[in-house]
This record gives structure tokens, sequence and C-alpha cells, in this order.
């Protein structure tokens, strides 16, 4: 019995790996690391979205596929450097406790030396996302 739990155990890990990687046509380039956002951010003056979602979350997927791919949003995926994070990954425990991620999804939007300028919790639209965008890409600075 076990066994047969260990080896379930190993496949949903491996799957959930492989699905969190899959994004829906016409995403951002999601970077699946903060600090490699972060290091092009700083390389093009861009501010970071740092997005904590989970396979398991609803509301996460509707986002994943739903709210980033969508023409609302697609005028902002070039300004800014996109950070897709597994929120139950251990890589990204650190960076969860410095942002204070409670509830998933967790938007949290840094200027391009990785400094909070906001961040979004929870479910919302396309139309209110892109909305949320423009306001934090000013607060960033207008940058690209």
């Amino acid at each position: 019995m076990k066994t047969l739990i260990a080896l379930f155990a190993v496949a949903f890990i491996a799957t959930t790996n492989t699905f969190a990687a899959d994004f829906p046509k016409g995403s951002p380039k999601f970077k699946t690391s903060l600090a490699t956002a972060l290091t092009e951010a700083k390389k093009d003056n861009k501010p970071v979205i740092a997005i904590f979602s989970a396979v398991w979350c609803g509301p996460c997927q509707k986002m994943k596929h739903d709210v980033y791919p969508s023409e609302a949003v697609k005028a902002f995926h070039d300004k800014f450097v996109w950070a897709y994070l597994d929120a139950d990954a251990a890589a990204n425990k650190a960076a969860k406790k410095k942002y204070k991620v409670g509830g998933i999804p967790h938007v949290e939007f840094l200027d391009s030396t990785g400094q909070s300028i906001g961040q979004h919790v929870g479910l919302t639209s396309p139309k209110d996302f892109a909305e949320t965008l423009d306001a934090m890409l000013k607060k960033a600075g207008g940058k690209k």
C-alpha cells in the first residue's frame, strides 16, 4: 500500500510540474523563476509581474487561461517581465514570505529593482486586470 501511495505521489508531482509550465496560446512569455525575471527586468529596465499560483487553484487556472492571454491584457505583454511561480514549490518559499503571499492567485507588481509597487489578490476580469496593469506601469514610471 505504501508503495502504491508513493508511486501516486511521484506521478502527481510530475504531472503537476508539467501542467504548471503549460501556458495557453497567446500568453505572455512567462519566466518560471523570480530570479530570472528580476535579472531580465534590470537589464531591460522593465517592471515585473510575479504571479503566485497553483495547479489545484481554480481561480488561478481561470486567470491563466482567460485573463493573461486575453485581448485586453495583450497590449501589456511586452511592457513587463512576467513570472509565473508555483506557490507550492520550495524554490518560491522565500519570495512568498517576502511578499506576504497568503491567498492565491497573488500577483505582485515589482519595479525593475524588485521592490514591490503593488499587488492584486484573487480572481479578476481581463478588463479590470488591464486597468491594474496600466496603473502599475504608470507607478513604475511607464518604462518601455
